[in-house]
């Protein structure tokens, strides 16, 4: 029944913000247009498309707002009114009241806001669909005075989540049952994955501990700034972190007149992306332009600042091999290796033609190289990847979609800081560089390196086993010995055969002798 309500409700609020003559009139038809007149009848649709569209998504909760999210990353896919509204939803949603946000914080820690913070900010500075930011001043252990982002959770998230994700679950079933492509493109797993990763955003330990890592595995690489974690003043539903001051990634204007430059800012980006995923297998999944600062501070100047780490993505070794692998022959223009390797994987059924699925990746693939990324659109390509997925059985990966979301997102962000960037070009030394390392010398030196240890604790026995080994023959002598245990097992055996032998003939002599010596009993017996 909540299913049904809720589904009712999303219907009602898309019918109230006037969606369904949003999407009529955006198709050309004329007879259409009839239709739309007919419907709004006793409407008001007054409001600007983009702004009810926004409206909408607000209302209908975290994921539709997630979802609005993406959508506005992809300049080059919607109307720039369109385009401009679903930008407010990175992080200008409506606050909730700071009295709840408060509240929130002294119930976390069991003490004041004053008694915490030298000073709290108690007007949001930004509001997104999970949280909200504060800033404030903390004094740390050293009693130094820092500048920290107090980041708070949304009430009611929870309850708001589980109601669309049990709306999806229904709709993922009904798809999986009753869908031709049901199997291959796995709705359940899809949702589930996509369960796990609202359910981890609402964890902010977990997203100050993903945090740290990122921090970690960025230091040294002098691309991004990310900010440090005041453990004393981390809970599930508050977290106070390093205030980081930049220039939105969005705001290009503001980054030309500061002296950025905007094509090599593109550039770090491709790399930082492809460093996070194919070297570290961790990567930042929510990277819309409303978690992306720029520094302009001097010893940071040109960094990217890297914020909200609720979503993050992950890949095993065989998957980021298998990536890699797939990227390298792509940019090499290799398609015969690309079919290989997705029946090597078993992507596609073992009894797909190599030459045919070739072909059709080709035929996708080749228009669009050599392009500046103002003419290509990776949405496009994904589109008719799909199409041709479908024809030839592709199961689709759900732990990849993630990967392929932040792919999107890296495009749009690429295409407004440089549309003449070509992705491919600046891509393929990386990946190249890292197939090298990942096969050559330096990655024979990093396994006996990581081996060492368990080496250390062998070496020492190494002389001892050598010598037993030797003192055996080495294997003719361990046959041998082999042989000769087995030799003397089936002399023990047969002298124990013998031995049972004759315990059962003095058993059968006792007995017959028994039964003799009755016998003559009652004989003598009867004749007294």
């Amino acid at each position: 029944m909540s299913r049904m309500f809720r589904g009712v409700y999303i219907v009602w609020i898309l019918l109230r913000y006037g969606l369904d003559e949003l999407v009529l009139t955006s198709l050309q038809k004329p007879w259409l247009h009839v239709v739309v007149r007919i419907i709004t009848v006793g409407r008001r649709l007054d409001a600007p498309r983009g702004q009810r569209l926004r409206q909408a998504l607000e209302r209908l909760g975290p994921i539709f707002v997630k979802f609005g999210q993406v959508l506005s990353t992809r300049r080059d896919l919607l109307p720039p009114d369109i385009a401009d509204e679903l930008a407010r939803l990175q992080d200008r949603v409506p606050p909730f009241p700071t009295e709840v946000a408060v509240a929130t914080i002294e119930r976390a820690f069991r003490r004041k806001v004053d008694d915490i913070f030298v000073s709290f900010d108690r007007t949001p500075v930004a509001s997104a669909s999970i949280a909200q930011v504060h800033f404030a001043v903390l004094r740390d252990r050293q009693g130094q005075a820092r500048n920290v982002a107090v980041k708070v959770l949304r009430p009611g998230m929870l309850p708001a989540i589980e109601k669309d994700l049990s709306l999806l679950r229904m709709l993922a079933a009904w798809v999986q049952g009753l869908s031709a492509d049901g199997k291959r493109l796995k709705p359940m797993e899809v949702v589930a994955e996509f369960d796990k990763y609202l359910h981890d955003e609402l964890d902010l330990v977990r997203e100050a501990s993903s945090a740290a890592q990122l921090r970690r595995n960025m230091d040294g690489l002098d691309l991004v700034l990310i900010p440090e974690m005041f453990w004393d003043f981390c809970a599930t539903e508050v977290i106070v972190m390093e205030r980081m001051v930049g220039v939105p990634i969005s705001q290009t204007d503001r980054l030309r007149a500061a002296g950025i430059d905007l094509p090599k800012l593109a550039r770090d980006g491709v790399t930082l992306f492809f460093t996070q995923v194919f070297r570290d297998g961790f990567f930042h999944a929510d990277m819309h332009p409303g978690n992306i600062l720029v520094s302009t501070e001097p010893e940071t100047f040109g960094r990217y600042i890297s914020l909200d780490f609720g979503i993050v993505g992950t890949l095993t070794e065989f998957d980021k091999e298998y990536l890699a692998q797939n990227f390298t022959a792509f940019f090499r223009r290799d398609y015969k290796r690309v079919a290989e390797l997705h029946i090597e994987s078993g992507w596609v059924p073992q009894n797909t033609r190599v030459d045919e699925l070739e072909a059709a990746i080709r035929a996708v693939c080749e228009p669009y190289f050599d392009r500046p990324l103002k003419e290509i659109s990776l949405g496009m390509v994904l589109m008719r990847l799909f199409q041709t997925s479908r024809r030839f059985q592709v199961e689709i990966q759900p732990q990849l979609v993630l990967l392929q979301k932040t792919l999107l997102n890296i495009e749009g962000l690429g295409r407004e800081l440089d549309p003449e960037l070509d992705l491919w070009a600046t891509a393929k030394p990386f990946l190249e560089k890292w197939m090298l390392e990942q096969v050559g010398p330096q990655a024979l030196f990093r396994q006996l390196r990581n081996e060492a240890p368990r080496y250390a604790k062998l070496l020492p026995e190494v002389p001892r086993l050598l010598v037993d080994y030797l003192r055996r023959g080495g294997p003719d002598g361990e046959q041998a010995q082999q042989r000769r245990l087995f030799e003397e097992l089936l002399v023990e055996q047969k002298r124990t055969n013998r031995l049972l032998q004759r315990l059962v003939y003095v058993a059968a002599g006792f007995a017959i002798g028994l039964f003799a010596m009755q016998l003559l009993f009652r004989v003598q017996w009867w004749g007294y």
